[in-house]
């Protein structure tokens, strides 16, 4: 009988200009909230930061909580500019990106940068106000006439 791999455990190895997170068990909702925490504790420190790889070689399951934090940490990571890596994949995992159409956007070498994000944040507000004007004019009389 195989032993059920158990909680996520992390290993954090800091090296010049990157940070390797291991992922160790079960990738799922009730722990995959530690992987974001620890990837937001490594961006939040200031420094040369280049790459932050997650090493998933040890993974042993992984749910739609895993993506979703895989998703956000990716946003995250171009945010600050720095490039995420998922190294290790497993055939689990690989499938779960392929069959959501993640993949390429988890794994492109895209790394956004600050103003980049506050470009698109200002378009995005700008659409979104462009919208509501629209639909204010269109729900009612024209205050003009």
């Amino acid at each position: 009988m195989i032993p059920a791999p158990g909680p996520l455990r992390l290993t954090r190895t800091d090296t010049a200009g990157a940070v390797r997170i291991e992922l160790h068990g079960d990738f799922d909702h009730q722990d995959a909230d530690r992987l974001l925490d620890a990837a937001c504790d490594v961006l939040a420190c200031p420094g040369g930061l280049r790459d932050l790889r997650v090493d998933c070689t040890d993974m042993a399951r992984v749910d739609s909580s895993g993506l979703a934090v895989l998703l956000m940490i990716r946003r995250r990571t171009d945010a600050a500019g720095v490039r995420l890596h998922l190294d290790g994949r497993p055939a689990e995992l690989e499938r779960i990106l392929q069959v959501t159409g993640t993949l390429d956007y988890l794994t492109s070498p895209h790394t956004g940068n600050r103003s980049t994000t506050t470009t698109a944040t200002t378009a995005e507000r700008a659409s979104v106000s462009r919208q509501e004007a629209m639909k204010s004019r269109s729900s009612g009389q024209d205050p003009s006439t």
